[in-house]
């Protein structure tokens, strides 16, 4: 019935995918398009990488998931989140990659 609550929270999900999809951008990946509460990020290479960079950011202290199905388990799933938790994901994913890319 709050009308305008859902409106802002809509809203603030919205901008949280924008946002992941911009952080995925700038560190050469591409995100899905989503009309949910999360993007999932392709990692540009097989499913063994993605689990990888999954890896290294769940090390970090970063919860994501990765869909286990062929062709989309190259992807990660990152939900939006908080400012702050998106700052975080923003400065380990750069991190994780590297880690995932050394093997």
């Amino acid at each position: 019935r709050d009308q305008a609550y859902l409106r802002e929270v809509v809203a603030k999900v919205e901008a949280g995918r924008g946002r992941l999809a911009r952080i995925a951008a700038e560190n050469g990946l591409r995100p899905l398009p989503s009309a949910t509460n999360f993007v999932a990020i392709d990692c540009g290479r097989d499913g063994v990488f993605a689990k990888a960079v999954l890896d290294a950011l769940l090390a970090r202290g970063i919860f994501v998931r990765k869909p286990m199905v062929p062709v989309l388990d190259r992807c990660i799933r990152v939900s939006v989140g908080l400012d702050h938790e998106l700052d975080l994901f923003a400065e380990e994913l750069p991190r994780a990659l590297t880690a995932a890319a050394r093997g």
